[in-house]
């Protein structure tokens, strides 16, 4: 489409976007495309090309060229993704060992073992306290091997029914998921996870009151001790060889001394505890005075937030950049400026009175300005060591920005966001002025995610349909990691899942491409299922001709679930579908390109966004099941035959070119029991018979011109 139509598509749909449609409510849906639409026009004085993927090459092609993109790159973002703490499906093995580094078992852990005995427990916890890790542990003693599947906070235990061994956790279900328990639903739950061999651990706000007669599955969740925490945090971290014998010994001491253990008595949580570890660590490492871990923990708790708002708000100058630093916590000097400098006028333009103090004489005035590190000096924050960051095309120098307590840029950001009316509206109009600067969108997306975790009302979350619907990859991306962010807090991950539900369906291409990313970060990893799910969803209101930024974003967030060995069936099974959907479908489109990829080099391409690199070779290694489904349906589809074949051409090669295999496990054996499986299925489908006949004709032909001796005779 042209960029004018472009715009004025992603124009619209911002502006929709406050009323999302339901099923089957389309708005604009039926409009004519704009003049010009699907091809990108470059002028040159009188010269006009009408280019629709590539460069425009122009004038003179001696000393200098001018190059105008008429479909240019995008800002190379970082393809990060964040680890989410919840999941629906399997943790991870390593994911289980880190949560129970360093585990100090509660005074209730023996009570919750002897009410597990019975396949079901319902621990009863303030938020805080430490529950989940206690429920992991839990189960990882009674699963082995740690074998920990997640469920869905909003899941209905009635139709529910255990596919495995092992342990499940269901996490902060709401209190209408959770008023359902009853004693014959637990019991009879029982008996299925009995029969699994499975057992069922959730956790449940403490405020929440179920019938009488479950209380026998139930157990309070009482917390270890803040100093046996921190201890044991410590402890772990001397285990993994980052503290030696003579820093752990300055740690307890510094731990046990009375100012420590004060704090302690007034911050019992276990999360307050494990910052105090962590101060500790970082005192024991560099030396700093220990002094320095309780000004940092102070620093950050909601009193000095408030403290440090009160001192700023006359200043437009103090107060833009105490927003910058909470905003974007750790991301280079120049983009706290550069921010701060954008939001200055907007926090000036709020005063109602005089916003300055008097104005001196000419000749008295501070041109010049205060530095840029007593600035920071002054909202308490600081500047620290300038290391080196590379992106694809250069290297260059970062000094990160960050406050010195920790902490307190979140809790800065969440009363400067919810309290002070208009102040959001001010930062976003700031983001939305920012130039791009790597790792922009991952900081602030997490920041903004935190933040609307403690939003309220039925519309705290459309205020990112705006960026949600921006022609820039960056913003798109920065709604993504802020969803990502959200999702991992129960009581408002149902309202995440049914935005991007709403998204899905939506029109605008933007959007549909908001939703893809956000599929390729903490959330696809924390929702596999429920990802693919809208990925499907996205792609069938695309074009058949994929447009690039949406083949880009279904692309990452495929890579993204296929980081992880066990989302590779599921992934592999979907591609399948979408192959089967039939040609001149943008499903199909997608799927070609994955296995086209896939076949002639690596999935996503070389140089294009992706967490993952697949090979068609480490399909059929790892997957051979799936691996045949997927080449018999590609070589049986039109668009997708030649790739499909070149791929087995190339992989056919290596393996020759290797020499004999080792051994069953080897990429040679691998294929030759692939091959002899595709044979079999040759009698059924037509393009593996042609591929097979192909395949003998140029072995044929490959003897044949090297013996030409015995050929002639």
């Amino acid at each position: 489409m042209s960029a004018a139509a472009a715009t004025a598509r992603a124009t619209g749909a911002g502006e929709r976007l406050d009323e999302a449609p339901h099923d089957g409510d389309h708005e604009g849906a039926g409009e004519a495309p704009h003049e010009g639409a699907g091809q990108e026009t470059t002028a040159f004085r009188d010269n006009r090309q009408r280019v629709g993927q590539g460069l425009a090459l122009m004038g003179g092609a001696r000393d200098i060229i001018n190059v105008f993109a008429a479909d240019p790159l995008e800002e190379e973002l970082s393809d990060r993704v964040r680890k989410p703490r919840l999941r629906e499906g399997l943790y991870p093995a390593d994911e289980v060992r880190s949560r129970l580094h360093g585990f100090v078992p509660p005074p209730s852990h023996d009570r919750c073992v002897r009410a597990l005995a019975s396949r079901i427990l319902v621990l009863r916890a303030a938020p805080g306290t430490g529950a989940g890790t206690s429920a992991f542990a839990l189960l990882a003693e009674k699963a082995g091997g740690g074998r920990v599947t997640g469920l869905d906070s909003q899941q209905d235990l009635s139709a529910w029914r255990p596919k495995r061994t092992g342990g499940y956790l269901l996490q902060g279900p709401p209190r209408s998921t959770a008023e359902q328990l009853s004693d014959v639903l637990l019991t009879g739950l029982a008996e299925l996870l009995r029969d699994a061999g499975a057992h069922l651990v959730i956790t449940l706000a403490k405020e929440i009151r179920l019938p009488a007669e479950t209380v026998r599955w139930q157990v309070t969740h009482v917390p270890p001790s803040a100093r046996e925490v921190a201890a044991g945090r410590l402890r772990g971290m001397a285990e993994a060889g980052r503290l030696d014998e003579a820093q752990l010994s300055r740690a307890f001491r510094q731990l046990d001394a009375p100012d420590f253990a004060d704090h302690l008595r007034t911050h019992p949580l276990p999360g307050d505890a494990v910052d105090l570890a962590s101060g500790l660590y970082d005192s024991a490492v560099t030396g700093e005075p220990a002094a320095s871990v309780l000004d940092g923990l102070r620093a950050g708790s909601p009193a000095a937030a408030r403290t440090a708002l009160g001192q700023a708000r006359h200043s437009a100058d103090d107060l833009s950049l105490l927003a910058a630093v909470a905003l974007l916590p750790g991301q280079d000097r120049t983009v706290i400026e550069q921010f701060a400098a954008l939001l200055r006028p907007l926090l000036s333009a709020r005063a109602t009175g005089p916003g300055e103090p008097g104005v001196a004489a000419a000749a008295e005035r501070d041109v010049l300005g205060p530095a840029f590190e007593d600035r920071l000096e002054a909202v308490g924050a600081r500047l620290l060591p300038a290391y080196g960051a590379t992106t694809g095309r250069y290297r260059y120098r970062v000094r990160p920005v960050v406050f010195s307590g920790r902490h307190r840029a979140e809790t800065l950001l969440r009363q400067l966001w919810l309290d002070y009316e208009g102040v959001p509206d001010l930062l976003w109009q700031a983001l939305d002025g920012l130039p791009y600067q790597p790792g922009v969108e991952l900081a602030a997306g997490e920041s903004v995610g935190r933040v609307l975790a403690h939003a309220t009302g039925p519309r705290a979350l459309r205020q990112l349909a705006p960026f949600a619907a921006s022609e820039k990859r960056w913003r798109r991306r920065l709604v993504a990691v802020a969803l990502g962010e959200l999702v991992q807090h129960p009581p408002v991950a149902g309202a995440v899942r049914e935005l991007l539900r709403q998204w899905s369906r939506y029109p605008s291409g933007p959007v549909r491409c908001t939703v893809a990313e956000t599929c390729a970060g903490s959330y696809g990893l924390a929702r596999p299922e429920a990802a693919l799910r809208l990925l499907d969803t996205v792609l069938e209101g695309a074009e058949p001709e994929l447009e690039r930024g949406l083949r880009a974003a279904v692309s990452f967030a495929l890579s993204t679930l296929l980081s992880e060995e066990a989302h590779h069936p599921a992934v592999l099974e979907r591609v399948a579908d979408w192959l089967a959907a039939g040609p001149g479908t943008s499903r199909q489109a997608m799927a070609g390109h994955v296995l086209g990829a896939m076949s002639t080099a690596t999935f996503p391409p070389p140089g294009r966004p992706g967490a993952s690199r697949t090979t068609l070779a480490q399909v059929l290694v790892a997957h051979p099941r799936q691996a045949l489904e997927l080449v018999v349906l590609a070589l049986d589809t039109a668009a997708t035959h030649e790739a499909m074949a070149e791929g087995l051409r190339l992989l056919e090669d290596d393996r020759a070119g290797s020499g004999p295999g080792p051994g069953p496990g080897h990429p040679g054996a691998s294929f030759d029991q692939f091959l002899w499986a595709l044979s079999r299925s040759a009698r059924d489908h037509r393009g593996v018979a042609r591929y097979l006949l192909r395949r003998h004709r140029r072995h044929h032909s490959t003897q044949g011109h090297a013996t030409p001796g015995r050929a002639s005779s």
